[in-house]
């Protein structure tokens, strides 16, 4: 482990050549990793596809972040958390013919950082603006969006287009045939009669975070259902959130300009975050907002 002054990586890495990296990133509540080995099992299916031999197996990934994470834990204030993030590398780069050879270890780099979630805190009081990108996502037949990795000029540009809409939009990207796919970082959910919908996995990532939305579902006995989407199913849902890492559930009252159901966060979305705060031992709407107003008594 070394400081992050001290962290060096090559200007020849694969990462950095070809964005040839793989990630996942994890976050804490009250300090404590949560579904860390759900994070590092799909971080190994990913380096599998992609054939990234890490040097290590999972068990001793897992030990290796913990010790980080451990070594981190005096840079966190009581009232906050941090990002736990893995990024793994091919190594060196060398051009040429075969940019698949690993030429060397892979490089791998694990950090915490703090979590700030003022951008995001406003939201969990009056809802989002979710913006449909003009870009679509790359489909499957060219990346399966399954591999998480760290190439994210498409996704930048697809919000890039959502901001020049609203500043402080939440982009929503859909598909080469018009389904609704993903957030630049996260998953989507429509609430319809109350029916909790979202998109199959065929066009967006699994995420960890969507995969505990659909546990904490079947348990309210809220029904489900993974469906194609398209934009109008979004303009007539009852009630619309994002899920992700960070903010966990993400209420979004407005799509394309227009009113989500009645404007307002609505009660199924209430009761799902509820219950995601009760399973962690934080309240995470208030965790962010307290966080923006200390931010603007520090100001």
């Amino acid at each position: 482990m070394v400081l992050e002054s001290e962290a060096l990586i090559s200007i020849f890495d694969s990462a950095v050549m070809l964005g040839d990296t793989v990630t996942e990133s994890t976050r804490t509540f009250s300090h404590r990793p949560f579904k860390l080995e759900q994070h590092i099992d799909r971080l190994f299916k990913s380096l599998k596809v992609t054939r990234i031999d890490p040097g290590c197996d999972a068990q001793q990934m897992l030990r290796i972040t913990l010790d980080v994470l451990d070594a981190n834990r005096s840079c966190m204030t009581q009232e906050d958390d941090c990002w736990l993030v893995h990024n793994i590398s091919r190594g060196r780069s060398i051009a040429g013919a075969d940019p698949t050879i690993q030429r060397s270890h892979a490089t791998v780099m694990i950090f915490t950082q703090p979590l700030d979630l003022r951008s995001w805190a406003r939201f969990y009081e009056v809802g989002c603006h979710a913006v449909t990108a003009m870009s679509r996502i790359i489909p499957p037949q060219s990346l399966d969006a399954r591999i998480k990795n760290r190439s994210r000029m498409a996704y930048t540009l697809a919000e890039i287009e959502v901001k020049l809409v609203d500043p402080q939009a939440q982009g929503i990207i859909l598909d080469v045939n018009g389904f609704v796919a993903e957030n630049k970082g996260g998953n989507i959910f429509a609430i319809t009669n109350g029916t909790l919908r979202t998109p199959r996995s065929t066009n967006c990532l699994e995420g960890v975070s969507r995969d505990t939305v659909l546990e904490l579902a079947h348990q309210l006995a809220i029904p489900i259902a993974e469906a194609d989407l398209l934009p109008y199913d979004l303009y007539t849902a009852d009630e619309l959130f994002f899920t992700s890492t960070p903010y966990c559930i993400l209420p979004a009252t407005k799509f394309n300009g227009l009113p989500v159901g009645d404007g307002k966060i609505g009660p199924i979305t209430r009761k799902l975050l509820a219950a995601w705060s009760e399973l962690v031992g934080v309240d995470i709407a208030a965790q962010a907002i307290d966080q923006l107003h200390r931010a603007a008594t520090d100001y």
